[in-house]
């Protein structure tokens, strides 16, 4: 095997830094429901890849898992380091908030690189930074009966995977290559919910209102 085949590209090494992140957080929501080890391998692995798989399968991509299955091994991985690690967490719910907030500027920036890569138009491109990082978050907390964080009222998850997401097609567009584009956009992504953490930051959200005579 050569050195250039051991070597992988950033938004490769994005895509693997979300898988995971994001399974430490699938594990340690099947930590708080106090689930068996398959229990943790089965969140980790949805939360890691349900949003890269979803991107894959609308742009006629090979599903990142089939054509690599080291990612399965990273994010089952992650789920044992959490199975015997996460009682030491002094708070496990702070701590899904937190790496969910870094897996998400992972993913975010690997789908919307992914997507500029193979050619997409950029609504495209916003649609599959935004998707990428959001469904895996998605599907754990839905299997695991939790309010999403993304449908949480005024809850600025999805708003921060956007700013993201347009980051790096303006990063991109001032001539900028896409990789660095994407690692911009990472950073960007993590500062926005990072912020939006730490000031409990919300949108406005409707009202009812009586109606009009």
């Amino acid at each position: 095997m050569t050195l250039d085949a051991l070597m992988i590209s950033p938004l490769e090494a994005l895509d693997y830094a979300s898988v995971f992140v994001f399974a430490l957080t699938g594990a340690l929501v099947a930590s708080r429901a106090q689930l068996d080890i398959v229990g943790f391998a089965f969140l980790a692995c949805l939360t890691a890849l349900g949003g890269g798989t979803m991107r894959d399968l609308l742009l006629d991509r090979e599903v990142l898992w089939i054509s690599d299955p080291a990612y399965l091994g990273l994010a089952c991985t992650a789920a044992v380091l959490v199975f015997f690690t996460a009682h030491l967490l002094e708070s496990r719910a702070r701590a899904i908030v937190w790496l969910d907030a870094a897996a998400l500027a992972f993913a975010v920036a690997a789908g919307a690189g992914i997507a500029m890569d193979s050619g997409q138009s950029w609504p495209i491109v916003l649609v599959m930074g935004v998707m990428t990082g959001c469904l895996g978050g998605l599907m754990r907390d839905v299997v695991a009966n939790e309010v999403p964080l993304l449908l949480k009222q005024g809850e600025p998850y999805a708003t921060c995977a956007l700013g993201g997401a347009i980051t790096l097609l303006a990063a991109h567009g001032t001539g900028m290559l896409a990789d660095r584009a994407a690692l911009i956009a990472a950073i960007l992504t993590f500062v926005l919910r990072g912020c939006a953490i730490g000031t409990n930051w919300r949108l406005p959200t409707y009202k009812s209102r009586p109606p009009r005579r």
